[in-house]
C-alpha cells in the first residue's frame, strides 16, 4: 500500500541537526529536480525579500519564512514525520505509533511537497515554505513542474498494491495515475453529514477532512492492514468503524472515489 498524503503549511522550528543532503532522501531519481528547485528558492529569498514575498504569497506576518528558505543548505533537519504539523499529522500521530505501525508508515506514506516533489516521513528535510501552487520565476508554475520527473518515479514507487491518495487538489496536480496504477487507486474525499430541517446535507469541511483522513491512515497502520486495492480497502475501512459509500469506476483504468462520511470529528 502506498498513502499519497498533503504536506502542512505550518512546520515544526528544527534548533539543530545535521544539514540537508539531496542525496540521501528516498526516491534519489528526483535529486537533479529538487536541486533545481532548491537553488531557485533558496536564490530568490536571499536576494529579494519584496520578490520572495510575492512569490511565495506570504503575509506580513510570515515574512520571517523568506530568511528561513535563504538558509536551508545549511539549516538542521530532522525527519519528514516531525516536521509537517497541523490537523492532518495531529490526528495521524506518527509519534505515539508503535514500533510496527511506525515502521509501516515509513514504508508507506509519501508526502507531496513543492520543494521536494515527494518524500517519506522517515527522511531528513528543514523546516522550509513552498506550496505546490508557488510559481517559481524560472521553472514556473510547481504542479506543472513536477509532473514529468514524478511520471518517471511514481508507477514503481506504487509498487503491486492500493494507492491510496489522500492528496488536496494542488498537490494532485504533480502526479496523476494513470492506467493500470489508476485502477487499483482509491481518492478519499471526506463528508460531513448534517440533518437541517429533516434534510441530511453533506459538506466538505476542511478539519473534518483533514482529521479523518489522518485518524483513517493511523487506523490502518495500527491495524496492520494493507488492502490490495480500493474494494478491499472499503471493506477494511467499514470494518474499522468507518461510514463508506463508493462504486467501482465507469471505465477501466479509472481511479475509484470513495467517500468516507462523518457527523463529529
Amino acid at each position: 500500500m502506498l498513502v499519497l498524503l498533503p504536506p502542512s503549511e505550518g512546520k515544526a522550528a528544527v534548533a539543530a541537526g545535521a544539514p540537508l543532503d539531496t542525496g540521501a532522501l528516498s526516491l534519489p531519481a528526483l535529486t537533479a529536480a529538487r536541486e533545481a528547485v532548491l537553488e531557485e528558492l533558496v536564490g530568490l529569498c536571499a536576494a529579494d525579500e519584496t520578490k520572495a514575498q510575492e512569490v511565495l504569497g506570504l503575509s506580513d506576518g510570515l515574512r520571517g519564512e523568506i530568511a528561513k528558505n535563504a538558509g536551508l543548505r545549511t539549516a538542521g533537519t530532522r525527519p519528514a514525520g516531525e516536521i509537517y504539523t497541523g490537523v492532518l499529522y495531529d490526528a495521524l500521530g506518527l509519534a505515539s505509533l508503535d514500533a510496527a505501525a511506525r515502521e509501516r508508515a515509513e514504508r508507506s506514506l509519501l508526502v507531496f511537497s513543492g520543494l521536494w516533489g515527494a518524500v517519506r516521513v522517515g527522511d531528513r528535510i528543514p523546516s522550509y515554505r513552498c506550496s505546490m501552487g508557488v510559481k517559481l520565476p524560472g521553472l514556473g508554475a510547481l504542479g506543472a513542474y513536477w509532473r514529468a520527473p514524478m511520471a518517471d518515479v511514481l508507477p514503481e514507487a506504487a509498487g503491486e498494491g492500493l494507492v491510496l491518495d489522500l492528496r488536496s487538489a494542488a498537490y494532485a496536480t504533480a502526479w496523476k495515475p494513470k492506467g493500470e496504477v489508476a485502477g487499483r487507486t482509491a481518492t478519499v474525499r471526506v463528508l460531513q453529514s448534517k440533518t437541517v430541517a429533516g434534510v441530511e446535507k453533506r459538506t466538505v469541511v476542511s478539519h473534518f477532512n483533514k482529521a479523518t483522513k489522518g485518524r483513517l491512515v493511523r487506523d490502518l497502520l495500527s491495524a496492520g492492514l494493507a488492502p490490495a486495492g480500493p474494494a478491499e480497502l472499503v471493506e477494511a475501512l467499514r470494518d474499522l468503524g468507518y461510514v463508506v459509500e463508493a462504486e467501482p469506476p465507469a471505465k477501466a483504468g479509472k481511479a475509484w472515489a470513495v467517500d468516507v462520511i462523518v457527523t463529529e470529528l
